[in-house]
Order: structure tokens, then C-alpha cells, then sequence
């Protein structure tokens, strides 16, 4: 702080009040130095501080420069990671599209093939099928005109051995009779009677 001006007076001050102004402007003057130094010492510790504090944080914008430029990097290299798989994951899946497609095209024309074939088997099955009930049917036509035949030969064999067994019966009743009446008269001659006997 500057000194105060005092505006003179036309009187004059004593030498003791003089020194003793002085003094007192001294003992001010020596306290503004405190004050002052005080001042400095706070402004310079604040300066040192704000120093610090620049130094931190430059430290801090570096760091994080440092990690944002590592993330720039990972980010690239997982883009470009990312980017090559996909790649392969295309061309891969595209040669299997490729692959596939010539399957599907192949099973195709095998199916068709198939198709085909089943076509005539059907058919030469339905011929075969065709056949084997016409032959069925001539045979059983057959079968039953054998059946008739036979039935017709087995009543004429029937019918004539029953004739056959009837003239062989009423031959050997005939001759049972003729044989008793034989044997009773032969009985009787001897005395016998056939009933006892």
C-alpha cells in the first residue's frame, strides 16, 4: 500500500510527533510487507497448485488420449477382425450355397429318375397284376369244369356202384337164403332143429 499522503499545514510538527509518524508509518510499512508477503506466498502456493493441478490433468488428457487411441485400435482391429470373418463366413456359406445347390440339382434329377422308374414298375406290376388275374380266372374256370367233371363222373361211378352193390346184395341175400334153407334141410335130415342151434 502506498504511503498516505498528508497535505501540509501551514503549521510545523514538532520533531518527536515527526519521528513518532515514522514510526508509526514504518511499523505500517513493515506489517503491508507482512501482509504482502503473505499475499505472495498464498498467490504463489496457489500458482504451485494450479501447476499441479495442470500437470494432473495433462497427465490425465494424455492417459486418456493414450486409452482412446488403444480403443481407436482395438476398435480397427476387431472391425477388421470382425470384417475378415465376414468375409469367410460369405464365402464359405456361399460355396455351400453353391455345393447345395448342385445337391438339390443332382437329388432332383435323381428323383425324377426314380419317378420314372416307379412309373414302369407300376405299370409292368398293374400288366403282371392283369396277368395273373386272367390266369387266376382260366384256372379257376377250369377248376370248377374239373369240379363239374368229376362230381359227374363221381355220380356215375357212385351211381353204378350202388346199382352194382344193390344186384351183389339182392345176389347174396339170394344165395344167404338158399344156403339156410341148405343147411336146415340138412339139419332136419340129421334130426336137428335149426332154432335150438
Amino acid at each position: 500500500m502506498p504511503p498516505n499522503k498528508k497535505t501540509k499545514k501551514t503549521t510545523k510538527k514538532s520533531p518527536e510527533k515527526r519521528e513518532n509518524d515514522l514510526e508509526q508509518q514504518y511499523r505500517r510499512s513493515v506489517l503491508d510487507v507482512a501482509i504482502l508477503r503473505d499475499h505472495i506466498a498464498l498467490q504463489c502456493e496457489s500458482v504451485r497448485k494450479v501447476q499441479s493441478d495442470r500437470s494432473d490433468l495433462r497427465r490425465q488428457v494424455r492417459d486418456m488420449e493414450q486409452k482412446l487411441q488403444h480403443e481407436r485400435q482395438d476398435h480397427r482391429d476387431i472391425s477388421s477382425d470382425l470384417s475378415r470373418q465376414y468375409k469367410t463366413m460369405q464365402t464359405e456359406l456361399s460355396s455351400k450355397v453353391k455345393r447345395l445347390e448342385k445337391e438339390v440339382s443332382q437329388l432332383t434329377e435323381e428323383l425324377g429318375l426314380c419317378q420314372e422308374e416307379l412309373k414302369k414298375e407300376k405299370k409292368a406290376h398293374q400288366h403282371m397284376e392283369l396277368k395273373k388275374d386272367y390266369i387266376i380266372a382260366d384256372l379257376q374256370y377250369k377248376l370248377d369244369s374239373m369240379e363239374t367233371g368229376y362230381e359227374k363222373v363221381l355220380h356215375d361211378t357212385l351211381d353204378s356202384l350202388s346199382t352194382k352193390l344193390a344186384a351183389a346184395q339182392q345176389g347174396w341175400e339170394d344165395m344167404n337164403t338158399t344156403l339156410h334153407q341148405n343147411y336146415k334141410e340138412l339139419l332136419s335130415e340129421f334130426g336137428l332143429n335149426a332154432l335150438d342151434i
